[in-house]
């Protein structure tokens, strides 16, 4: 299944990587961490490397490790603004769990 992303988070990606001049698109993939098990790393790809998954939606890049793949696979990721606060949101069809904080998830 592919990790895709909404128009609102597409547009976001492509008004950064534009405003910074470079970039091939969305770093995504997850860390070991928090008291559920796992959390996601977002950044933005200056390379492609060799052992990396390329996902395209809305003509944007999304670069996922090998590792992570297994547990991001068919995520779809969104971007919200909600007054001053703006952040990515993820709907991953594996989670089985969050912890308390929503920091942290488990699959």
């Amino acid at each position: 299944m592919p990790v895709t992303l909404t128009e609102n988070a597409a547009d976001r990606v492509r008004t950064y990587l534009q405003s910074r001049g470079h970039g091939e698109g969305l770093r995504f993939g997850v860390k070991t961490t928090g008291c559920s098990g796992y959390a996601y790393v977002v950044n933005y790809a200056d390379e492609i490397k060799s052992d990396d998954h390329v996902f395209e939606s809305h003509g944007v890049k999304i670069i996922v490790d090998n590792k992570s793949l297994d547990f991001v696979n068919g995520t779809e990721i969104d971007f919200t603004k909600d007054g001053l606060s703006e952040t990515f949101r993820f709907r991953n069809p594996r989670v089985k769990g969050t912890c308390g904080c929503g920091e942290s998830f488990s699959t």
